[in-house]
């Protein structure tokens, strides 16, 4: 009889159909990229209407969509971010117009528009730009492809978009002259509310004494996830002012917490994200060690502000089964269109490229959300449409209403938000002559259907084996940071501001894994998880970071009542 271990063989993963349509809650800023898409979208086609130009204004919304971008990142990153989206917008476009503008065969349009939209799919994900992600791109893109275009109009097509894509970029950083740190305290203030839900749900233990950290491992995931988050957000910029200080000793207080939640105070955690969320000081956690002996606390931040930025194609690797997904289906979904006798097969291509997730798991729930609130979109532009004939004014602020609408409904389901986008991309087509709405109907129908299921298959056919193997890595590198966090940890006094770098870097690794093992558990034809093995890590992981929370109050912080944040000592070591 052989020794050896048996291999498991690989398995499917079963898709889930409960819970894909349930809404969420809203987001905290729902309004926010609403009101900014509404205010970078209105004045140039308005400008438009009253020229009697409105066939221009797809040209305009390319550049106006950008104002979707980046709401959650602090305005000296926000700036950046939005000038990369608006000459990536810029550069697609260029692609797609010069394109058509040279060959009218739909294979070939076809062909580039797939190409299109896999590459902003690696570059949308390996920047982590976040939503709206690569979609909004690629409509415009795959849009502009069958869009009619002489190379003599391409320069003044490119020069409307960019100076609508500059007008949203003042959108965009406009609200910094009211709340110049607001996405660094809607950042810190999510922390602080994470990490008071995981210790709240830590005292609800019969015996909160005996109470472990490993007690409720979702929510010390979900509290780790934002603690990280809120840190990026602090560390994205550079600079350290004051009232960034400010935040990060409260994120230094939500560490304590985290690490020790027996101990901690949820209403008081909540109590400063509160205070956090209004235009008011950020609050000081009461303590009496002087100010240097906060600064020794923070020194790690410096550090990390001068390590080197991982390099971007560095992580453009593991998105490769993604990135062939996105090439293959939509190609796919685009020849299935055109073979159907669909007249803008861009349709069934961005149907495609908006499905791809971070697994198939995640893709198929993407897929059902998507058919869902399109073939509801078709009937709201059925009701919609007379009221958008009777006059352009009309037109345009029915897609200025939709605009808003979307953004308001997207954050509480994917299929929500659809009810609104997709009337709005079908007005959109109306901008150049109005249509017969049965026949717009009927072909956004086809495409959706044959984009949506094309598209799985797909993603079926693509997998992504290599996702173990980045678990693998994963542990590899929680192992290392804790590791080092342990060998300073035996040190008699480490060197200033080296624990909390070690600290965060363990941190940030953990979390790391936790994604990559959540990303791999829904993939299909899978190698069996270490599962196991994550747990363990995690758990060694979470009581690594839990003493280096502790080696850092005993030498920097006084000892005191967490719950109450009052000092009975001012000892540091």
């Amino acid at each position: 009889m052989s020794s050896a271990t048996p291999v498991p063989t690989p398995r499917v993963r079963r898709l889930p159909l409960t819970g894909v349509l349930r809404l969420g809650r809203p987001s905290d800023i729902w309004f926010k990229p609403a009101l900014s898409v509404v205010a970078a979208v209105a004045p140039p086609n308005l400008t438009l209407l009253a020229l009697g130009r409105l066939d221009l204004a797809m040209y305009t919304m390319a550049g106006s969509l950008c104002a979707l971008y980046a709401h959650n990142k602090p305005y000296a990153a926000r700036a950046r971010a939005l000038l990369w989206v608006v000459l990536g917008m810029i550069a697609g476009l260029a692609v797609a117009l010069v394109t058509a503008s040279l060959t009218t065969n739909a294979v070939v349009l076809v062909t580039v528009g797939a190409a299109l939209a896999a590459v902003q799919k690696g570059l949308c994900d390996a920047t982590r730009i976040g939503p709206p992600g690569n979609v909004v791109l690629t409509f415009i893109s795959s849009a502009s492809l069958f869009a009619p275009q002489t190379p003599g109009q391409v320069p003044a097509h490119l020069a409307l978009a960019t100076a609508a894509g500059a007008w949203a970029w003042l959108v965009g950083m406009a609200p910094a002259l009211v709340r110049p740190y607001g996405p660094e305290r809607r950042a810190t203030a999510q922390a602080l509310n994470a990490v008071a839900t995981y210790a709240a749900a830590h005292g609800t233990e019969k015996s909160p004494a005996r109470a472990r950290a490993d007690d409720h491992p979702r929510a010390r995931a979900a509290a780790a996830a934002a603690v990280h988050a809120a840190w990026q957000s602090l560390l994205a910029t550079g600079t350290r002012t004051a009232p960034r200080r400010a935040l990060e000793r409260l994120l230094v207080r939500a560490e304590v917490a985290l690490a020790a939640p027996g101990g901690a105070d949820p209403e008081r955690l909540r109590a400063w994200a509160r205070e956090l969320r209004g235009s008011g000081r950020a609050p000081v956690p009461q303590t009496d060690v002087p100010a240097g002996a906060v600064e020794d606390e923070l020194l790690g931040v410096d550090a990390e502000l001068a390590a080197p930025v991982r390099p971007l194609w560095t992580r453009l690797g593991p998105l490769t089964p993604l990135v062939l997904r996105t090439a293959l289906g939509c190609a796919l979904a685009g020849y299935a269109s055109l073979a159907l006798g669909v007249g803008r097969p861009y349709w069934a291509l961005v149907t495609a490229a908006s499905l791809y997730q971070a697994n198939i798991t995640l893709t198929w729930g993407r897929g059902v959300q998507r058919v869902v609130g399109n073939l509801a979109g078709v009937l709201v532009f059925a009701a919609v449409a007379p009221l958008a004939h009777a006059h352009p004014a009309a037109l345009v602020l029915c897609c200025l209403a939709l605009n808003f609408g979307a953004e308001a409904l997207i954050a509480r389901n994917y299929w929500l938000g659809s009810v609104c986008v997709t009337p709005m991309a079908l007005l959109i087509t109306e901008f150049a002559r109005t249509q017969h709405s049965g026949e717009l109907i009927t072909e956004r129908i086809v495409d959706t259907l044959v984009g949506a299921l094309v598209g799985l298959v797909a993603a079926a056919v693509v997998t992504n084996r290599r996702a173990t193997d980045r678990i693998e890595e994963a542990l590899t590198g929680v192992e290392r940071a804790r590791e080092r966090a342990g060998r300073l940890l035996a040190e008699p006094t480490p060197a200033r501001g080296t624990l909390d770098s070690a600290h965060r870097a363990l941190a940030a690794a953990l979390v790391e894994l936790r994604a990559t093992a959540d990303a791999a558990s829904g993939e299909w034809w899978q190698r069996a998880l270490p599962q196991e093995r994550v747990v363990l890590a995690e758990q060694s992981g979470h009581r690594t970071l839990a003493a280096t929370v502790r080696r850092r109050e005993s030498h920097s912080w006084p000892t005191g009542d967490r719950r109450t944040g009052r000092t009975t000592e001012g000892v540091r070591g």
